[in-house]
């Protein structure tokens, strides 16, 4: 037994996993051996979610099944959008998308976790239900009823149909779709983790998802695209660019979506998201913001990339769905509304060969004492 301590479990493999594979060095990430760039031009998310969760790419009768039950299981039972409308107005889309997640599962029984069928139907609801519930919570707690999924849209363009009741266009149901693709799996993060965790005490998938999604919730974890928005409108013009950003690095402040753990090169997420921002400008109009992005990017690159910091995929992120009308504090629960293929590509990974999670500790504290009674107690 190692007494060794590694902070936050940094460079200890936990598991042994097909799933997704990343060159932090080269800035590569793979989803099941294929780029991430060739998934972003030529697959959709379901297309994507298909091969994290079956490990091969489906073929058009594989995929048209796939999709066909994701389309007939997106709507919610009335009780849980009744228990979404008794949350506070207040409270943020995580935390009700968790509690409504939890609260699902009792709702479609899943505790046989190791039976094939359980795993199938578990499976189709979460994926296609998660962007229901975070289009539902956002109308409700505006005071406005939450609007049926249509089955003639793809997922992408069906949320933000949830979202306005209007049909997005083309290029906007296209640039969240391939956000989706972008954010479905990304290996042993924190909310991943938790997931395999939960999901080695054989608990119910809804439960394993609630888990994951509260560990999103954590600042360091999910949100950075909301704080990259903050930093772009306090900087506020291309001007103030440069000053804004020298301080910073002066003074050794943190850039918001700048660094990541596992990447030493620009995140290959990151470009792709630039290459969306530009078609979808074409479409919807400029945004300075981006701008002044790009410009945060150019400085950084002088002064930070020699240390292995480049924008990851927060620093675009959170500009594209902006522009796509989504409020900030939204930006999150889609990014859960796509990671959750992984999460549970993850959980059926992990019942393949289950043992529960156990680790140990290194103990820091009293040696063996004597107990002293009441009255001896100073």
């Amino acid at each position: 037994m190692t007494t060794e301590l590694s902070p936050g479990l940094a460079g200890v493999p936990c598991a042994a996993s097909k799933i997704a594979d990343i060159n932090g060095n080269e800035g590569k990430l793979y989803y099941r051996g294929y780029l991430i760039e060739d998934l972003a031009a030529h697959t959709t998310f379901e297309e994507t979610s298909y091969l994290l969760l079956h490990g091969e790419l489906p073929t058009k009768a594989q995929l048209a099944a796939f999709d066909a039950k994701l389309r007939s299981h997106r709507r919610l039972k009335y009780k849980i959008v009744d228990l979404l409308k008794t949350l506070p107005e207040t409270g943020h889309p995580m935390d009700a998308i968790q509690a409504g997640v939890a609260a699902m599962g009792m709702f479609y029984p899943a505790s046989d976790v190791m039976d094939k069928k359980v795993q199938e139907e578990s499976v189709i609801r979460l994926i296609a239900k998660l962007p229901t519930l975070v289009a539902a919570f956002h109308r409700v707690r505006h005071g406005d009823e939450a609007i049926q999924p249509r089955d003639d849209l793809g997922h992408a363009a069906n949320f933000l149909y949830m979202l306005t009741g209007a049909e997005p266009d083309a290029v906007s149901a296209k640039t969240l779709d391939v956000c989706l693709v972008l954010h479905a799996e990304h290996s042993m993060n924190a909310s991943t983790f938790a997931a395999r965790v939960v999901g080695s005490t054989m608990a119910d998938p809804f439960t394993v998802v609630s888990s994951a999604i509260g560990a999103l919730s954590g600042p360091l974890h999910g949100g950075a695209n909301e704080e990259v928005l903050v930093m772009l409108d306090e900087i506020g013009s291309l001007a103030k660019t440069d000053a804004y950003i020298d301080g910073k690095v002066e003074r050794k402040e943190k850039i918001m979506g700048l660094g990541h753990r596992v990447y030493k090169a620009k995140d290959p997420r990151a470009t792709i998201m630039q290459h969306l921002a530009v078609e979808l400008f074409e479409t919807l109009g400029i945004d300075t913001r981006y701008e002044i992005a790009k410009r945060i990017e150019t400085i950084t690159f002088e002064k930070l990339a020699p240390k292995g910091i480049y924008p990851n995929v927060d620093f675009y992120s959170g500009i594209l769905y902006s522009k796509l009308q989504i409020q900030p504090d939204l930006f999150t629960p889609i990014f859960a509304i796509a990671r959750v293929s992984g999460w549970l590509a993850h959980w059926l990974e992990q019942l393949e060969n289950n043992r529960i999670y156990r680790p140990d500790q290194v103990y820091v504290g009293y040696a063996p004492r004597e107990f002293t009674p009441m009255g001896g107690r100073s």
